[in-house]
């Protein structure tokens, strides 16, 4: 019976693997014949889209905002730091409750989790909207942190669900989708919150909570959660004694890649931030849609790269590690170029740039894969969530620090921000080693 519990917390992070191609990982309770799992077959489309809707419609209820803050500040009358909390309270609070909600989806199921935190989600985007409507800051600034407590039921607990409903190369194709449609939001997002600011300032709170609706419904009719074999739950006391035993098995490739996963969204929002205040200035002197199509550039590599990534590592631990490192160093090399680079040349540096965020972009679904791969299903929603948790954080933590840096010297960002990606890069190539063709080895009985 120990050798079995040791053979879970291996770090081959092989757990719940089966064929390559079996999709659901939960068995059919008729006899496992092959029309059972055919239906599931048909409509895994459909739940694929179900599934990459909720990480959508987290990046919407947040980017959506960036373009009108600066409407806020004149409507509300408020500092440019009262405007920015309005995004950076959302993602901390959200970072905050991460591991406590993915303690109760490892407890409760996914879908008991997703669903309400959407509903909350979208009623606290009304709540935000009328506090506008008031001028009332307290109301919309409060609304947001509530609106950060429901986005931490979201996308964090979608990415245990796909661990839960498939393996092998499915696994990890909807894995890359879900990293791809994160990355679509944040494309697509800017420029939905700009146009619906024409009709007046603050529509994006009221017409985000119709994004909530529909992904609640595809939620609720198209994802069917695989049924637990036994109702009984470990005491909270034992379950925390399970998670510190897999850190103490998988620590040193764990918080490696909870790392250089914080690391990637970091460097991405931090970027953002600094090509949106560079790009009104000389000698760019862009603004408005043009501007915003700009910074799309990277965020567009990004997702192409997120989405064939995950196509094609189909759980090769192999491929993983080669594009782990490659997307690293491809991003330490991109970014270190631009201080030698003429920033004037715009084309050139928006390559490089756009370079880093595909190195990003063969980062990630190889994270997502191996960390939602590596333990057993009762502990999948808390792992998932912390490494969700410290990737909300980085996300909050790059644009206030890349805006502080700016000021004293712009070079000083890429300085950091590639010496930062050649340490993960080091940390990831000494330490993230999973074990080759995991995905040909099935678990044993």
């Amino acid at each position: 019976m120990e050798k079995t519990k040791t053979r879970k917390l291996n770090i081959s992070f092989q757990s719940d693997v089966e064929a390559e191609e079996s999709g659901p990982r939960a068995a059919p309770e008729s006899g496992g014949s092959g029309k059972d799992k055919q239906p599931r077959t048909k409509g895994k489309l459909w739940e694929f889209i179900a599934i990459a809707s909720i990480p959508l419609v987290l990046v919407l209820g947040n980017s959506m905002l960036v373009p009108i803050l600066p409407d806020m500040q004149r409507e509300l009358h408020i500092s440019d730091f009262k405007s920015s909390l309005v995004i950076t309270l959302f993602s901390v609070t959200a970072g905050v409750f991460i591991p406590v909600v993915g303690y109760l989806s490892d407890r409760f199921g996914r879908k008991a989790i997703i669903i309400p935190a959407l509903i909350v989600y979208g009623a606290a985007g009304v709540l935000a909207g009328f506090g506008a409507v008031w001028k009332s800051y307290d109301v919309v600034i409060w609304a947001r942190a509530l609106q950060g407590l429901g986005a931490a039921g979201t996308a964090p607990i979608a990415m245990a669900l796909v661990g839960d409903l498939y393996n092998g190369a499915t696994e990890s194709k909807a894995l890359g989708l879900t990293e791809a449609s994160n990355g679509f939001g944040k494309v697509v997002s800017p420029i939905i919150g700009a146009a619906l600011a024409l009709i007046v300032w603050y529509a994006a709170f009221f017409a985000f909570p119709i994004f909530c609706v529909l992904s609640l419904l595809a939620v609720i009719f198209l994802i069917k959660e695989p049924k637990e074999k036994s109702s009984k739950k470990e005491p909270i006391g034992q379950y925390l004694h399970t998670v510190g035993k897999i850190f103490k098995g998988k620590g040193r490739w764990l918080v490696t890649s909870f790392f250089a996963g914080s690391l990637g969204l970091f460097t991405l929002f931090g970027i953002l931030f600094y090509l949106s205040e560079i790009l009104e200035e000389k000698p760019y002197n862009l603004d408005g849609v043009i501007k915003g199509l700009v910074l799309a550039i990277p965020l567009a590599g990004l997702v192409i790269t997120s989405y064939t990534t995950g196509s094609v590592i189909k759980k090769n631990g192999t491929l993983m590690r080669w594009l782990m490192n490659i997307g690293l160093a491809l991003s330490t090399v991109s970014l270190g170029l631009t201080l030698v680079w003429n920033k004037d040349q715009l084309i050139v540096f928006m390559s490089l740039i756009t370079l880093s965020s595909v190195g990003t972009g063969l980062l990630l679904p190889c994270l997502n894969t191996m960390i939602t791969g590596s333990v057993d299903k009762s502990q999948r929603g808390m792992i998932t969530s912390i490494y969700n948790s410290l990737r909300f954080l980085g996300v909050a933590a790059g644009p206030p620090l890349i805006g502080y840096l700016m000021e004293n010297n712009e070079n000083i960002v890429f300085i950091m921000l590639s010496a930062l990606a050649l340490i993960a890069l080091c940390l990831v190539f000494f330490l993230v080693r999973p074990e080759p063709n995991i995905a040909r080895k099935p678990q044993k009985a």
